[in-house]
């Protein structure tokens, strides 16, 4: 696949005017990025809850596609102050963050949970987001075992269909630096010959996240399919350069693919 996919979470850092403002400064870099426009890349953006609304306004009419944090593991009924897939859905969102370590660490989520979460989002058309890292530094072929599996669990019984798989090595969330390359490396083609033995995860990618930022697509290069950023993507200019970088990969893969 030659596609590139970069996406943004802005877990909770904004206020409602805040990323509102962020959304009208990114439509007009990142919406009309060529390659973004051509769909060399696709790019998502993924705000609160409440701000949702406003992302589908901001980038209506664009490929900007606009995720949630999360999804209820329930479908509609009595569960109070849950977002359920088909209300998301209704509404247009395209892609849903599941299985966050936060989500993991904060509110005691487990592999379980994920695995009812990705299936309903799939349900309902939506494509989960899955989040996928070791809690503790490993070497990087025992990482890549213990994220292989954690994976499967995070799948079992889960229907069939695409999903992007997040890895996002605890330890390096919110440090100075991402993972070593070599070790993002061997995790993220592990996770991908895992994913390409399966013929239900048909079109499925995997992305990097865990303190990414410009710079380190252009070093991991054909080892990954994308990154998923966070704070670096604060700043649009920051965006900007990793989305240019993004569509000189995308470039590369269809010179390879003709």
């Amino acid at each position: 696949m030659s596609q590139v996919t970069v996406g943004v979470s802005l877990k909770t850092y904004f206020g409602h005017e805040r990323a509102r403002a962020w959304f009208a400064d990114v439509v007009q870099r990142a919406a009309v990025h060529p390659a973004v426009a051509a769909g060399d890349v696709r790019f998502f953006v993924i705000p609160t809850y409440l701000q949702i609304p406003a992302a589908l306004d901001a980038f209506d009419g664009t490929p900007v596609l606009v995720g949630a944090q999360d999804v209820s593991e329930f479908e509609a009924g009595a569960y109070t102050g849950e977002v359920t897939a088909s209300e998301l859905a209704e509404i247009g969102v395209a892609v849903a963050e599941i299985g966050h370590a936060e989500r993991r660490r904060l509110f005691d989520e487990t592999d379980t949970v994920a695995a009812a979460k990705a299936s309903v989002a799939l349900t309902q058309g939506i494509t989960p987001v899955l989040c996928i890292g070791e809690v503790e530094r490993l070497d990087s072929a025992v990482a890549a075992l213990a994220t292989v599996k954690q994976l499967a669990a995070n799948l079992s019984g889960v229907p069939a269909g695409p999903v992007i798989v997040a890895y996002e090595p605890v330890w390096a969330i919110g440090a100075a630096e991402p993972a070593p390359d070599d070790h993002i490396a061997t995790v993220t083609r592990a996770l991908r010959a895992a994913l390409a033995a399966d013929p239900a995860r048909t079109g499925s990618v995997v992305i990097y996240g865990g303190s990414a930022g410009p710079g380190l697509l252009t070093r991991l290069g054909d080892s990954v399919d994308g990154l998923f950023l966070g704070r670096f993507a604060h700043e649009p200019s920051a965006l900007a350069a990793v989305l240019d970088e993004a569509s000189a990969l995308a470039s590369s893969r269809i010179d390879v693919d003709a």
